[in-house]
């Protein structure tokens, strides 16, 4: 049992924080999606958020992001434009995968000629360049993710969010999408950086979460009840309802 644990035995210390937040609660009318949420992110961490199903994952995402307002004693998150997100099913406009990434880049004030370069530049990155002509809706999900991981490096994207980006792929554009997070998050200056990109990501593929984090949120009904450590989460004691998650008991 964990009653007797210090608080701060459940919390791994941040330095300089990019994103902070305190005592975050988020409310969808009488339903708390979070409550006294608080939550530091250095730069260059690599955190998941783990969790049952509902247990405030994706609103904690939304929030970092600017897409779900909340009440909180202080909420300092990263300018938008050093962001980008990608959620389960990411999001394509129905035209060719080169113009999806050009688009954004377009949007940020640079010329289309110039837009469409780089973003041909960035699929070829992410293995996609022969298919940078093809209708984006029509890939499979893992291409999709991939344009959308090319989208993000094409914006020089300093804090990556992803919402279980491969929790409806097949096993091997798991893969492929995974070894692209893992390139992504060390930065490599022909990529996006020269320093490592912050990242932070649901999952319930613990082995993902081995392989990706430096460290491991636990959320549990909208309330974050352990922080730790990726080696600490999955080798020191746990709150029951962590304990249960890891051991696969409690989806």
């Amino acid at each position: 049992m964990m009653a007797d644990l210090p608080l701060d035995a459940m919390t791994s210390p941040v330095t300089a924080s990019l994103m902070d937040l305190q005592a975050v609660d988020v409310r969808f009318g009488r339903v708390h999606a979070l409550t006294g949420v608080t939550l530091r992110i250095a730069p260059g961490e690599r955190v998941a958020l783990v969790g049952a199903n509902g247990s405030g994952k994706s609103t904690l995402l939304r929030v970092l992001h600017g897409l779900v307002p909340a009440s909180a004693v202080h909420c300092h998150t990263a300018p938008a434009r050093q962001q980008a997100m990608l959620f389960q099913r990411p999001h394509m406009l129905r035209t060719s995968a080169q113009n999806n990434v050009a688009l954004a880049l377009w949007l940020r004030g640079s010329r289309w000629a110039d837009a469409r370069a780089q973003a041909l530049a960035a699929l070829h990155r992410v293995g996609l360049q022969a298919i940078a002509l093809q209708n984006a809706r029509t890939l499979s999900g893992g291409q999709q993710q991939r344009v959308a991981l090319a989208r993000a490096w094409a914006l020089r994207a300093d804090v990556l969010l992803l919402d279980e980006p491969t929790s409806s792929l097949d096993p091997h554009a798991k893969r492929e999408v995974e070894a692209l997070m893992a390139e992504f998050a060390e930065g490599h200056a022909e990529l996006a950086s020269a320093q490592p990109v912050t990242m932070v990501f649901s999952s319930h593929n613990l082995g993902q979460v081995k392989r990706l984090a430096s460290r491991v949120v636990y959320l549990e009904h909208g309330r974050l009840v352990a922080d730790l450590p990726v080696h600490d989460f999955f080798n020191g004691p746990l709150p029951e309802a962590a304990r249960l998650f890891v051991k696969g008991e409690l989806v």
